[in-house]
């Protein structure tokens, strides 16, 4: 299997299947794109009709979009556990996973992942409710399954991969959260897999100034 990624430092959709293949011990060759320059379309055209990144190779199949990745790789590789085992927390993992990946536009606009940084940014009333709905989401994840783990649904899962950026984002330029996701966050940067792609990302030297938000 080709991962096929951007720099870890903004890539916030690379890392999600990335995290998901690291953690659950997969083997995959990593293949990083640089998301600057004039020929961006063309060189990630190579690799799928999208071009953009993530982008899963396996085989003679290509797999795009970070959530979609995650899915083939939970149903083909990890015999569907990449979510939860019990039916009504699977079917709320997927609930949240899929509302983080269609939603919080002001949040992801407003907070570009920026792991190198530490930055101050007046967040719009849209972005604020963004932070209140993401913390109410971890908060009841956290006071239902805390209890069986560390994770928002006790075990590790796909939801986690979803939601992991947005812990970087927070981590950049703070945010105003309950202590059951403070705690969350705290948890999940001390995963050996986040740490790896942390350190990764402070190692590298590449400047997008489209996602050099905050001051």
């Amino acid at each position: 299997m080709k991962l096929v990624i951007a720099n870890k430092n903004y890539s916030s959709w690379s890392f999600r299947p990335w995290l998901l293949l690291t953690e659950t011990g997969l083997v995959f060759e990593e293949v990083n794109e640089s998301l600057n320059g004039d020929d961006l379309k063309e060189r990630l055209g190579r690799y799928s009709p999208s071009c953009k990144v993530p982008v899963l190779i396996d085989g003679e199949l290509t797999v795009w979009d970070s959530l979609a990745i995650c899915e083939y790789v939970s149903e083909k590789y990890l015999a569907g556990k990449g979510w939860p085992l019990d039916e009504a927390a699977r079917a709320r993992a997927r609930s949240i996973s899929a509302e983080m990946h269609s939603s919080f536009q002001a949040l992801r606009s407003e907070m570009p992942m920026n792991i190198r940084a530490k930055r101050t940014i007046e967040p719009s009333e849209a972005a604020r409710n963004d932070i209140r709905r993401i913390d109410a989401i971890w908060t009841e994840c956290r006071q239902e399954y805390g209890n069986t783990g560390k994770w928002l649904f006790g075990g590790f899962s796909i939801a986690d991969c979803m939601f992991a950026p947005v812990v970087m984002r927070f981590l950049t330029y703070g945010a105003d959260l309950s202590g059951l996701s403070q705690q969350y966050m705290t948890d999940l940067l001390s995963n050996n897999s986040v740490k790896a792609w942390v350190g990764a990302a402070k190692e590298e030297t590449e400047t997008i100034p489209g996602d050099e938000a905050g001051a």
